[in-house]
């Protein structure tokens, strides 16, 4: 694939390159979700994982799309589309939270990265609703939608989990300490995201951030967790750095596409 601009060349690259973090931060994730087909503890939990994956993937349709109209048409003159930017990337192009890129392991542990995710999503789309970028807007009003189901069927498994037996309540504290260090890159702020803000295009990541510590913070406090103390702050994802499982998910995505030019969704 022909390398995405970095100056000059689009429409507006600054929001194009919002539109594509907030994108892969849902592909990725509808990726992970989609793993656990066939595999949850019950049929219909299956449906619902599988339900969440395609809210998830949904949003990334529009947005990647989105993206590729702002950044304009390539030296060739072909205007990028959602597949081009799904499947013909590579790994550091990506600008996924590390978050949702993370293995889901078990039940617990998804369910514990989903609590996260979709506490994060909530707010965010809330305040995307009203963005100065109309398409940005217009997917973040359909989507605070299916992310506040997304929210309630997260917390009504962590709080079943973690106020359930000995082994389900170790299963989710151990899957809830092993994401929770990754759940802050999520609010980091960096010059595009200041840029963005000055336009009233992005959301504040602040205030994102107090209203996610309430509403997790209020489900741990429910479910007999403890909300785990780490300092370890990995970060990276946003820059194309990303963990070692990552190139392995990207793989499975992209191999159909790859493997046969010209595939669509």
């Amino acid at each position: 694939m022909t390398p995405l601009p970095t100056s000059g060349l689009g429409v507006d690259l600054d929001v194009a390159a919002y539109a594509l973090r907030l994108g892969d931060d849902a592909l990725v994730l509808g990726q992970r979700l989609a793993e656990w087909a066939a595999r949850s503890p019950q049929i219909e939990e299956d449906v619902a994982l599988l339900n969440l994956a395609l809210d998830q993937l949904g949003a990334a349709r529009s947005l990647l799309t989105h993206a590729g109209r702002l950044l304009g048409p390539d030296a060739d003159g072909h205007v990028r589309t959602e597949d081009d930017l799904a499947f013909l990337r590579d790994e550091p192009d990506w600008t996924n939270a590390l978050l949702v890129e993370l293995d889901g392991g078990d039940f617990g542990r998804t369910m514990a990265r989903q609590l996260l995710v979709s506490a994060y999503q909530v707010p965010l789309y809330a305040a995307l609703g009203s963005s100065a970028d109309e398409g940005i807007a217009g997917v973040a009003g359909k989507a605070v939608k299916e992310v506040a189901y997304s929210l309630d069927h997260a917390r009504s498994w962590v709080v079943r989990l973690g106020d359930g037996t000995d082994e389900s309540h170790r299963r989710v504290q151990t899957g809830l300490d092993e994401v929770w260090p990754y759940a802050f890159e999520l609010f980091e702020r960096d010059p595009l995201v200041d840029r963005l803000l000055e336009r009233g295009v992005a959301a504040d990541p602040a205030a994102i951030e107090q209203q996610w510590q309430a509403t997790v913070q209020e489900v741990l406090a429910e479910a007999t967790l403890t909300v785990p103390e780490t300092t370890w702050r990995p970060t990276g994802g946003r820059r194309g750095a990303h963990t070692t499982g990552f190139g392995y998910l990207l793989a499975e995505l992209q191999h159909l596409h790859r493997s046969h030019p010209g595939a669509r969704w």
